[in-house]
């Protein structure tokens, strides 16, 4: 599907990106949180 890049905060969230589609991250508490976000991002995108 897609390249999704993660990282995790210093305050323990964490941010995932997708380069390929500009503008493209989101935050969750959790990892799997975070991939929700970015998705439905993405798919509004």
């Amino acid at each position: 599907m897609w390249n999704i890049e993660w990282e995790q905060e210093t305050d323990g969230r964490w941010i995932a990106e997708i380069p390929d589609i500009s503008g493209v991250m989101a935050y969750g508490r959790t990892k799997d949180e975070a991939l929700r976000n970015v998705e439905i991002l993405a798919l509004k995108s």
